[in-house]
Parts: structure tokens; sequence; C-alpha cells
């Protein structure tokens, strides 16, 4: 696909987003702000279906895995130890023509010199480190002595708790935490929609180890990771895994691997699975003073863990099933007229909503009254649309803008006025294929959930 085809794409995914209550900018009556966003009522399910599927699959399913819920302000000790305070910085530079601001690592470079993405000018400050992480104080005084941070990332929490959830879990290496949780960076130059903000979530697993297991475990989490992507819809073939070389990788990782994913805006990063060693939990050790060692049992030896850490982010992982779904099909009806449907074509169990429900008319009362009753029996089960407005094409075509997988329609069959023999059942319409079954309303619930799940 062409760059231009590549952005005509994104800019239809942007607007449907914002037509159809998936994605908002956010304080956007008072003009918005730069690196934040807000999920309307169809985003924030398809963000919850994503997060309890990956918690089901990587805490529920499995004998080693525990779950936390750490605190975003943590005392400023933990990220002086890991090393953000100091080093947790990009390159900036100032375009003093245009006054942009940029990240020195992603200009772009022509002739061996780099150069404005604004206005094209090469008049540029040398690089400064800008710190990414967001202050503020805890207390009443704004002083040194009160200063905390947003936290950049969830993982420090685990490494700090590493010992309390040892100790009250009685897990043995190798077993993982797991959290689901916000984060801040403070982006000198946000972009790509909701790929890179100052605001995001993260879930993430650090899955500690004893050293010899490491690697050993680091590709096994790759292969996890990548049936996880698989299961929600997003085939492996659509996934670069990129194996950091050493001189690539933070110092302290023996193991990168990055799973990228080709968003219309190009091949970006969308989760990354890193053998960390025991890096983090040696650091907190050195600078708490406390013992955060694991004692084996079996061997009488007493050792600090290493660690493998797949983080994935969910505002990413989100946007990547949108574009992943996101289709447009020439479709001719029965009367050789031809038009243009969108579709997002989520996998069932992603789908913010699962089921539309239509009665054939609204001015049927037998309609309406059966419809809200299938309403009523597949509302404990799954996220249900009802909608009685326009004719059923348009319906149909509303949900199809939405992902809904299948929709319901009740007719006259089903309230018995075409006869005895198809009473009680229902037009069944698969979005996809928009191919169309009729089944009995005893069956249907049933029959959803197994489609869903």
């Amino acid at each position: 696909m062409s760059k231009d085809a590549n952005t005509q794409r994104m800019e239809k995914i942007v607007s449907l987003c914002k037509r159809r209550g998936f994605i908002f900018q956010s304080s956007e009556i008072y003009g918005g702000l730069n690196g934040f966003w807000d999920y309307g009522p169809l985003g924030v399910e398809l963000k919850r279906n994503l997060k309890d599927f990956w918690w089901r699959r990587n805490v529920r399913e499995r004998d080693d895995m525990v779950g936390m819920d750490g605190s975003i302000i943590m005392n400023r000790a933990v990220w002086k130890a890991s090393g953000h305070e100091e080093t947790f910085s990009d390159p900036m530079v100032d375009c003093r023509n245009c006054k942009g601001r940029h990240r020195e690592d992603q200009l772009p470079e022509k002739d061996g010199a780099k150069y404005c993405p604004n206005c094209g000018s090469r008049d540029l400050t040398p690089p400064r480190a800008f710190n990414l992480m967001f202050k503020s104080y805890a207390g009443p005084v704004e002083s040194e002595d009160n200063l905390v941070y947003l936290r950049p990332e969830t993982a420090q929490a685990m490494f700090v708790q590493f010992k309390n959830i040892l100790d009250t879990s009685r897990k043995k290496l190798p077993f993982g935490i797991a959290q689901i949780g916000k984060a801040f960076r403070n982006e000198i130059n946000p972009r790509n929609y909701t790929f890179r903000s100052r605001e995001f979530e993260q879930m993430e697993i650090e899955y500690f180890c004893h050293a010899k297991d490491g690697l050993r475990l680091t590709d096994y989490w790759l292969e996890e990771r990548l049936k996880f992507y698989e299961d929600i819809g997003i085939p492996r073939s659509k996934i670069r895994v990129h194996d950091i070389p050493a001189e690539e990788r933070a110092f302290y990782s023996k193991k990168t691997y990055d799973l990228e994913y080709e968003f219309p805006f190009g091949l970006s990063e969308l989760e990354g699975i890193a053998y960390r060693t025991d890096y983090d939990l040696s650091k907190h050790i050195e600078h708490s003073g406390k013992p955060l060692e694991y004692f084996d049992d079996v061997t009488r030896e007493r050792f600090v863990p290493h660690v493998v850490e797949p983080s994935a982010g969910v505002d990413r992982t989100a946007l990547a099933l949108i574009c992943e779904a996101f289709d447009e099909e020439t479709v001719t009806d029965e009367e050789g007229k031809s038009e243009v449907r969108t579709v997002l074509r989520f996998h069932p169990r992603m789908a913010p909503v699962k089921c539309g429900v239509f009665p054939l008319l609204k001015n049927k009362p037998e309609l309406v009254a059966k419809a809200k009753e299938i309403v009523a029996l597949l509302r404990p089960h799954m996220a249900v649309a009802y909608d009685e407005a326009a004719a059923i094409g348009k319906r149909y075509r509303r949900q199809d803008e939405i992902g809904t997988p299948f929709c319901v329609t009740v007719d006259f069959d089903t309230i018995g006025e075409n006869g005895p023999e198809k009473k009680d059942t229902v037009t069944l319409r698969e979005r996809d294929s928009m191919q169309q079954v009729r089944i009995p309303v005893a069956d249907l619930k049933n029959w959803l959930l197994e489609k869903i799940s």
C-alpha cells in the first residue's frame, strides 16, 4: 500500500473512532491536550475486553502467575534506585527557525544532516537530555523533600513488592507477577494518534526465574505472546519479531525481542520481551538494604532471581486491533446497486458489542416485545445493542461499522404470523460473510457464547 493510501486509511480510522465513540481528544471543548486521549463507550468496551482476556490468559489460567495493582505514585527512592531519576531521558532539540521541539534520535536525515520535519530547517540546537517523568509533590509543601513522580512504568512496583508477594503467595520459581495499570511519560513529541501518548496503560509481567533458565524462558514467552495476539485477531504473519542486537539493548539485558506491527503509519513496536537478568532486584537490594533474595528449599541455595519481562501497551494493542479490523468493501444489493461497506472485522471476543437485536418493524408491538425479551435473555452474558430505528439494512451497516459480529432480527416468522413452523426462531446474520440463518431463540444464547469464546 502506498504512503498516500496508508495516510488516507489512517485518517478514515481516526474519523471512524471519533464518529462511532471509540476515541476522543481529551479536553476537546477546550482545544484538547496533546498526548492525552479519552475512550468513549465503544473504546472502553474494546479496552476492557482486551484487558480481561489478557488477565484471563496470563493469570487465571495459570498456576505460576499472581496479580497485583501498584500505586501510581511511589517513594522517590524507588526511581533513584532504578536509575529513572538520573537516566530516564530523551535527547531533545529545538528548531531555531520554526521553534519546533523534537526528539533528536527521531529527526529525518538527508545527506548526513538532520533537519526539522516541520519546516525543513537544519538550524537546530545541540541535543540536551530531557527527563520524561512527570513531577508532583506529596503533601502541602512544594519542596524537594516532597518531590514525587507519576510512574513512567508499572514494573518497579512488582520489583519492590517481590518479597511480600513471594511470602504471601508461597510460589516457587519460576513464577510471575502480572499487572495492568496507567503509566505516564512526558513525551517531547507525542504522535501517531494514540500510539505514543503521555498517559497510557500497560499490561506487564515480571517472570522470576533461576539464571540458568532466563534465555529459555525468554523464548518461551515470545511464543506465548505471539499466540495471544493470534487469539485476539492479529495474525502471526502481521507481527515482525525483531531480535534486538546486543549493541542496541539496555546494558542489563541479555536478550530482547520487540514485536512490531505494521500500522498505517509504519512498522512500530507493539510489545517488548526483555530478559532483564537480576538487575532490578539487585538495585533495590543495594539501595533499600532489604533482602529480596529467593531461598530454594531443595538446593538450600539463596540467590537473587533473574526476570523475563513481557511488556505490552493496552492503547497500542487496542489501536492495532482497530487498524487490523478496519476494512472497506463494495457490496451490491438485490437491485444491483453498489455501495461501500465499512466494517470492523474484530475477533468476536474483542468486539465491543457482541450482538445487535432488531425488531423488523418498530410499530409492531409484538415484534418489539419479543426483541426486548431476547435482549433481556442475552444481556447478562454479553454486550448487546438494541436498535429499532431506520430500515433493517441501515441497522446492519451501523453494527458493521462498530464491529458487531452477529445481528438478530425478530420478524413475523418469529411471532408465528406465517405459520407455526418457524415460530420462536430468529434470523441471525454474520458480519463478515453477511450470511443469514434461522435459529431457535432457545438455542441463541449458547450458540452466541460458543462463537464469542
